[in-house]
């Protein structure tokens, strides 16, 4: 059977019939078998593969030799460093140049009014496991719009953590850091000559939403 038109023609009185030309449309070739077997047989042999090392795995992590068990710990965390870190050098930011500022030397007296009055006063900006982040120098900024202090509770934080972050908040916010108390809680001065920047948020920092991807993708 054809798949061709025929026309009928009633010109000049005469009936005439027209054969046109056949449909060229033909369906896509199926693709052999010996294609579908081999893709088959890959699919089986990486299983395999996967199962074997799944086996391997397992039998290292049973082991009754305790030595085997930690080396075997130790070569799984290695490989998730390599892979944090390669993840991290995505997120890597240089660092802008310290903002050029005046030291404005305080006297013994302007500390301890500073203190007091930073204890008083019940604004804060917190720095939690994301640790400092474009959010708290933001923060900052818009507390020091209405008071000269603010306190940067610093939880959880490691043992002498809290000096390392203090010298990176002053870096990055361009205030004095006034006193660092027990609990964690480092006291902030805007400064005698404050001017508020046009970019609150520094640009050497990552966004919140950055941070938690990575923290996320760390925690698997």
């Amino acid at each position: 059977m054809s798949n061709g038109l025929v026309k009928l023609d009633i010109s000049n009185g005469i009936a005439r019939f027209d054969v046109g030309e056949q449909n060229d449309k033909r369906k896509p070739e199926k693709k052999s078998a010996m294609s579908k077997k081999k893709k088959k047989k890959l699919k089986k042999a990486k299983r395999s593969e996967l199962r074997f090392f799944r086996l391997k795995a397992r039998k290292k992590l049973k082991s009754a030799n305790p030595e085997v068990r930690i080396k075997y710990k130790l070569e799984k965390t290695k490989r998730k460093e390599a892979w944090l870190i390669e993840k991290l050098l995505k997120y890597e930011i240089q660092k802008a140049p310290a903002q050029i500022n005046d030291p404005e030397p305080l006297t013994a007296e302007e500390r301890f009014y500073l203190k007091r009055i930073g204890q008083k006063h019940k604004n804060y900006a917190p720095v939690g496991v994301r640790g400092i982040f474009g959010g708290v120098i933001l923060n900052m900024h818009l507390h020091w719009k209405r008071h000269e202090t603010v306190k940067v509770i610093c939880k959880p934080c490691k043992p002498g953590q809290v000096h390392q972050y203090a010298d990176e908040i002053a870096r990055l916010s361009g205030g004095i850091v006034i006193d660092i108390m027990k609990d964690n809680t480092i006291i902030f001065y805007r400064g005698k000559n404050y001017v508020r920047p046009k970019i609150l948020s520094p640009e050497d920092t990552l966004s919140k939403k950055k941070v938690i991807f990575f923290l996320e993708s760390a925690s698997y």
